[in-house]
């Protein structure tokens, strides 16, 4: 039932993206990064809280976790903002999809933490298949492989004179580093020891 309803969300969701944005991949990411930085906050704001209630030690890295997965979007989110300059509607879009969406998913990780934690990493596979699209779009010469912005040189110590395809491979890599790490919280409930199992056992992109 867990599964069922993750991947129901996430074909909804985007049936969404594809419908608003289609191929511009760029605006599209404005939106969706915007909502990627909430689930990552949701869990390390319910997990730190419930440490208090509890009074006890053991969440602090699953917190941390999740705060820098949170923090790593909202940095996809800057880089994307200075590429693709949204409109006002878009921005928004924005606002109303983010207090829509904290919203869901806060109620869906008080109901079932694993449930919620499943259905992020079937979003991060869609966000891994998004932007592979978006990169050989780029490669075909369908959309300009302009210069990264400097903010996302420095964000990845990315060369000189990166290019856009630059940045989309290291958000990719973020993406599929969120989307293993999803699916193993979503596994099992996870302690101190088998959380640093985890860090080692997550593959790097080759």
């Amino acid at each position: 039932m867990r599964d069922v309803f993750a991947k129901s969300m996430t074909k909804f969701f985007r049936f969404i993206a594809d419908t608003f944005f289609a191929k511009r991949y760029g605006h599209r990411a404005v939106v969706l990064e915007t909502i990627a930085g909430v689930p990552g906050m949701v869990a390390g704001m319910w997990l730190h809280l419930k440490s208090l209630r509890k009074m006890k030690t053991g969440w602090g890295p699953q917190i941390r976790e999740m705060l820098e997965e949170a923090e790593n979007e909202r940095m996809h989110l800057m880089f994307f903002i200075e590429i693709a300059r949204p409109n006002w509607f878009e921005r928004l879009l924005v606002l109303i999809a983010q207090l829509i969406f904290w919203w869901f998913y806060f109620i869906i990780y008080i109901i079932d933490f694993k449930t919620a934690h499943r259905m992020i990493a079937y979003f991060e596979e869609e966000a891994v298949i998004s932007y592979t699209q978006y990169l050989e779009m780029i490669e075909n010469g369908q959309v300009e492989n302009v210069p990264a912005p400097q903010l996302a040189i420095d964000y990845w110590n990315l060369d000189t004179y990166a290019k856009l395809s630059d940045v989309i491979i290291a958000i990719r890599k973020d993406e599929i580093h969120h989307r293993d790490t999803n699916h193993k919280f979503a596994d099992e409930k996870l302690n101190v020891q088998n959380f640093k199992d985890l860090k080692n056992s997550i593959p790097e992109e080759k």
